[in-house]
């Protein structure tokens, strides 16, 4: 087949995917201002991308998906449409759960959950304990979420165990860090996606990017579909991870 028509998917190496793919979902107010609707009109269309998103990485097989879904600062916009994200979050939960179990996802989430309102919590953590026994892809939301609040977290988490006995202080590592992170049961990310333009990390998952590769576009989220997840991986695939070293060592 010329490669020139072949879609993004047929070209991608099934063989050499990111095990984990984090994404910063940005653009959902812009895209609905841009067309003269309320900044809530712009998430229930980011929904969209999010399933198909979701669906296109199961069909792939990639095991790990975290999605910044609510960051430590958002609580900081109007509350009119922090409760419209609220509720648009149970609604969603409560819907795609079927369609969880269906395509063997397991949902988890990180971040301050005891920040949410509890009809949030209580149909996040019912969604967490139903989808816990699918062994696909771990869905990972992150609500609430910031990273260099999980940082400090941790420190102080490290420290109360030296304080404890439980651990010397010159035994601590990069391992028994990443223990103490929201993400101690994960591989940290290969690729990270950012939508709508911006060039930056927003506070998302500081530790666990360190080698990840940075893909940035300008589409906003609501029109991010699956064909460019595809893109993005392609891109990925044809970047050369060195993690230090030199090409001639690679190869």
């Amino acid at each position: 087949m010329n490669v020139s028509i072949m879609g993004y998917k047929d070209q991608i190496d099934l063989s050499k995917l990111p095990r984990h793919i984090a994404i910063i979902m940005d653009g959902n107010g812009r895209w609905a201002k841009d067309k003269g609707k309320l900044r809530v009109f712009g998430h229930h269309s980011g929904v969209v991308s999010v399933r198909d998103i979701v669906e296109a990485s199961v069909e792939l097989g990639i095991e790990y998906l975290t999605l910044y879904t609510f960051s430590a600062e958002n609580w900081n916009r109007p509350k009119l449409e922090i409760m419209a994200i609220m509720e648009l979050l149970v609604s969603t939960i409560d819907k795609e759960i079927n369609t969880f179990m269906k395509n063997n996802v397991r949902l988890n989430a990180i971040g301050d959950l005891e920040m949410l309102p509890e009809k949030c919590r209580v149909e996040l953590t019912n969604a967490i304990k139903k989808t816990s026994v699918n062994t696909g892809l771990v869905l990972t939301l992150a609500l609430s979420y910031s990273s260099r609040r999980e940082i400090l977290r941790a420190v102080r988490s490290i420290a109360e165990q030296v304080k404890a006995g439980e651990l010397r202080s010159e035994d601590i590592n990069e391992e028994i860090f990443e223990n103490n992170l929201f993400t101690k049961d994960m591989p940290n990310p290969e690729l990270l996606i950012r939508t709508s333009g911006e060039y930056r990390i927003s506070n998302y998952l500081l530790w666990q990017i360190a080698y990840a590769e940075l893909y940035f576009t300008s589409k906003l989220w609501p029109d991010f579909r699956r064909e460019d997840l595809f893109e993005a991986i392609l891109d990925y695939q044809k970047r050369e991870r060195r993690f230090g070293m030199t090409s001639e060592q690679l190869n």
